[in-house]
């Protein structure tokens, strides 16, 4: 049965380790319940997105999505200190989704978590509907985590402009560029001449 956490008092973002190997969580604590609720960073840029579509549509445009530079402003701390350092719920997240209600002025978000169960031996990944968590949060926190969540995105390592992929310090062969500029080889020269 899914769980309604109510308020969420405390919502946020953050990444863990190093640019490269970093993973990726949203923590969310109301009156009664937290989580820790991990993710790929796809899916969090995607939640980021979403809210601030939701926020445009709902404020009729007067709150708009401002894109984050990485080392423009500070990380945001991340988990709070008095966070529980056992949380009532954390796993694996496998789906997302946000609703809006006018009448509450709030967004609902729902969480799904994965499951691995064993089948013959085999792995076997699906969705526990069941123990899907519920919270609701006020436009504040939706425009504070969205914002959260950018920042996180772009502290990782520097990406390619064209084609988005991570830069990792040495030689990048963007996809972008493939047949637009030759990629030319340098033969080494022969310690004889």
């Amino acid at each position: 049965m899914s769980r309604n956490f109510g308020v969420a008092e405390i919502l946020g973002a953050e990444a863990i380790g190093q640019p490269g190997q970093r993973r990726f969580r949203i923590f969310v604590q109301s009156e009664r319940d937290s989580a820790l609720m991990w993710m790929e960073k796809e899916q969090l840029n995607s939640l980021s997105l979403a809210l601030d579509r939701f926020l445009a549509q709902v404020t009729d445009g007067q709150i708009l999505r401002t894109e984050a530079q990485a080392g423009s402003r500070p990380i945001a701390s991340g988990i709070p200190a008095d966070f529980p350092t056992q949380p009532t719920y954390e796993f694996q997240v496998g789906q997302i989704k946000i609703n809006y209600d006018e009448g509450s002025t709030q967004f609902l978000l729902s969480a799904v978590p994965l499951q691995i169960v064993l089948e013959r031996d085999e792995p076997q990944v699906t969705m526990n509907e069941e123990q899907a968590i519920s919270f609701l949060f006020t436009h504040r926190q939706a425009q504070h985590l969205s914002s959260t969540i950018a920042q996180v995105v772009v502290s990782g390592r520097p990406v390619c402009p064209l084609c988005r992929t991570p830069l990792d310090g040495g030689p990048h062969a963007c996809i972008k560029q493939n047949g637009h500029r030759e990629i030319i080889q340098i033969p080494e020269a022969d310690e004889d001449e």
